[in-house]
């Protein structure tokens, strides 16, 4: 028997014989016995396990997915899934950037809606921003949300977050709907600067900011946030801006005309805001 052949009956799982004693009774010299690594993955094998792992935890940074790889059977050091990380160009979404950031330099307005009551529809709407995650990248969605009917006049989606999205999303809501008499929003940059500010005293529409960390002062926005990921977002899958577009739309299509609201008494916004 050739050592060639003789070495591959060496087995390195025998923990009651040691190699060296295996190598003797095969009449085998030690010398020609060692050690073969598994190959290496390269780096679109690994590139292509992380990817597969932060779509289902995008929560997941440099650290706790070298924790993750290494439970996996894989070697590997966080300075290679850094490098990694930074050439697929995704991020833990915990990195992102806030969505109500304040500009010192912009002007703020009271609260007006403290102990206000609300009677009838389009006395105040309420609007904010929110971001939703796409294979690509993020977007973000600005709506306004009619308080005593809750009903959602005016949407629009954006790859960037500023004042134009939310004075177009206005613009489309008062093309279709009769004119607010306030509207109440946080205070994030794009809400105090002087586009959006402008745009509503050219209106006549008044002025209402959330005091600062109170964000029960939006309550309503914020219930329609939830709202929509809970039942739609955070259960569809869609690769492009397009595709969201088409399931908000439907989304908001069935929120203010077939769901009924319990705060309504069991009848929809459309109902609540028609009547």
């Amino acid at each position: 028997m050739s050592p060639k052949i003789r070495k591959t009956l060496v087995r390195i799982e025998y923990k009651d014989i040691s190699i060296s004693r295996q190598c003797e009774l095969l009449t085998v010299a030690r010398s020609v016995v060692y050690y073969e690594p598994k190959p290496k993955p390269d780096d679109t094998v690994i590139a292509n396990l992380i990817y597969d792992i932060w779509y289902k935890n995008p929560e997941f940074g440099v650290r706790r997915m070298t924790d993750k790889l290494r439970l996996d059977g894989l070697i590997i050091n966080k300075k290679k899934v850094h490098r990694l990380y930074r050439q697929m160009g995704i991020q833990a979404i915990y990195t992102k950037p806030k969505t109500s950031i304040k500009d010192d330099g912009n002007r703020t307005f009271p609260y007006l809606l403290k102990e206000m009551d609300i009677t009838k529809p389009n006395q105040v709407w309420m609007t904010d921003i929110t971001y939703i995650r796409l294979r690509s990248g993020f977007v973000y969605l600005c709506a306004l949300i009619d308080v005593y009917s809750r009903y959602i006049v005016g949407y629009n989606i954006s790859n960037t977050m500023d004042a134009l999205l939310c004075t177009d999303t206005l613009d489309n809501a008062l093309v279709n709907y009769s004119k607010p008499e306030i509207i109440n929003s946080d205070q994030g940059s794009q809400f105090t600067g002087e586009m959006w500010i402008n745009k509503l005293i050219s209106n006549n529409i008044k002025i209402s900011h959330t005091g600062t960390g109170r964000c029960i002062d939006n309550v309503y926005i914020e219930r329609f946030w939830r709202s929509i990921k809970h039942e739609k977002i955070n259960l569809s899958e869609f690769n492009s801006i397009n595709e969201l577009e088409r399931i908000i739309s439907n989304y908001i299509l069935h929120y203010n005309n077939d769901r009924p609201h319990r705060s309504l008494q069991g009848k929809t916004p459309n109902m609540i805001y028609n009547s």
